[in-house]
């Protein structure tokens, strides 16, 4: 049977799948295999191809050194769980209304209530594997999940292997036994990033003869920080007190993930994949301060600064990117969806909307984006110093707009990376044009907004403030 003719049904919801949905134009044994490499909380300048003087990360930048690092990539919220819904669907989170880790921080003494968002990402939206599988894809999602109850979990949505993916946002342990409800502990020892790598392995090479989708979220670099004690011991000897980057326990986790990238990347070799094998690897958010430091960028994961969605990315496109090449181009986690689409011969499901835009025409160095802005919506408070905000980038321009007070911030951020200068004072028609600009896509999204909460009690919600972790 034609695979373009198939219904399938997934989630209790039915697919009807023909030719003309995907405007297939190459044959299924000829697509493009995809893998989605996604670390957590990897902060932006946490590997040596984007500066980091202490973390090693070889493997990582062979991949840059083969395709197209881009300078000024975001996650699509400065948590977790609404950038995934984001990367797997092409949509923005203030429209899916995931605009929070899953289940989120209770504040019921702040300024605000955030509103009755959503903790789940639906079935009935189209995403990668649901997309990908009834065009003759292998799907596999192996590592963290974090995006609802069972009944929306990877096997639900399309994948037709789930490991270690689940509600849960961290693992207990990185050393086995892992106590994750959907795979087996391994050895006593055994580390979560080398196990989740053995599985991705394992899939591509039983899968090597038809196109394959691989998504590969690590667990790692999230806490709790834990590493391999010989990996520990080296970083020991190479810390200098007072530099940006100093965690011997961090540095042994981001290790781990460039170890994972180049065993990936060894076996697409060995098996005479890599020619036809899509590569992208990224970050959920930025990362978290403490850990690890996002300087020159403002705070870091949980707030509404550059350090909070500013993320590392790259994309290896085999016949598409040149190799090194360096896009300065602002994109966003959304992209990845109609750019995977675009590669492996698909459209998405007519009739979705799709708020992402195929990187395609920034890497093949032929065209810019349509676009003129990205958008943030994040009506949450986090213990990473966020309260309820909005936020664009429009060309060198990032303007933020917090909900308690309604204040905005504007920053240049070519002249200042750093956002210490806000230039609202100085610049009112360009922060009232982008504030505008900002309140129109919020109703075009149908954005949830936050509310006066009655119960406000400073003293009460400053207790409170700080007790969470993710």
């Amino acid at each position: 049977m034609n695979p373009l003719s198939k219904s399938f049904s997934v989630g209790g919801v039915l697919f009807a799948l023909v030719a003309s949905t995907f405007a297939a134009v190459t044959p299924v044994t000829d697509r493009m295999n995809v893998i989605v490499i996604l670390t957590d909380d990897l902060g932006w300048t946490d590997l040596g191809c984007f500066g980091s003087k202490f973390y090693e990360t070889p493997h990582i930048d062979r991949l840059a050194s083969q395709g197209m690092k881009f300078t000024d990539a975001y996650a699509s919220c400065t948590v977790c769980s609404p950038t995934r819904a984001s990367l797997l669907t092409g949509q923005y989170p203030a429209r899916l209304h995931i605009t929070d880790w899953i289940a989120g921080h209770k504040h019921p003494f702040a300024k605000l209530n955030v509103p009755d968002w959503t903790m789940e990402l639906a079935t009935s939206i189209p995403n990668l594997a649901n997309v990908l599988k009834p065009a003759g894809y292998a799907t596999a999602s192996i590592g963290k999940w974090h995006l609802g109850p069972k009944e929306c979990w990877p096997d639900k949505q399309g994948f037709d292997v789930n490991l270690a993916g689940s509600h849960t946002g961290q693992p207990k342990s990185y050393f086995s036994p892992y106590k994750i409800e959907t795979i087996e502990d391994g050895p006593d020892g055994e580390f979560l990033s080398d196990r989740l790598t053995d599985e991705a392995l394992k899939f591509i090479e039983s899968n090597k003869e038809r196109p394959f989708f691989v998504y590969l979220p690590h667990y790692g670099v999230h806490t709790p920080l834990m590493a391999k004690t010989a990996v520990i011991d080296k970083y020991k000897t190479k810390a200098v007190p007072g530099a940006p980057h100093t965690n011997p326990v961090y540095a042994g986790l981001v290790e781990s993930i460039d170890d994972s990238v180049g065993r990936v990347l060894a076996k697409l070799d060995e098996l005479d994949l890599a020619k036809r094998t899509l590569v992208i690897f990224t970050s959920d958010n930025g990362g978290l301060i403490g850990p690890t430091s996002n300087v020159p960028l403002r705070a870091g994961k949980g707030s509404a600064y550059e350090g909070g969605v500013r993320v590392p990315l790259i994309v290896k496109w085999p016949g598409v990117t040149k190799p090194g090449s360096v896009s300065h181009t602002p994109v966003i986690s959304a992209d990845f969806y109609p750019t995977i689409l675009g590669a492996t011969g698909l459209n998405s499901p007519v009739g979705k909307p799709v708020d992402g835009e195929s990187l395609e025409p920034v890497l093949r160095q032929t065209g810019a984006l349509k676009r003129d802005a990205l958008y943030w919506h994040y009506p949450h408070y986090h213990p990473g110093g966020a309260t309820p905000y909005s936020a664009l980038r429009s060309g060198d321009f990032r303007l933020v707009e917090f909900h308690e007070d309604h204040h905005i911030e504007l920053y240049n951020l070519k002249d200042d990376l750093s956002e210490k200068r806000d230039l609202t004072a100085e610049m009112p028609e360009k922060a009232a044009a982008l504030k505008q600009k900002l309140g129109a896509w919020l109703k075009s999204v149908d954005a949830q907004m936050p509310s006066p909460n009655p119960n406000a009690d400073p003293e009460k919600d400053k207790q409170k403030a700080g007790k969470g972790k993710h």
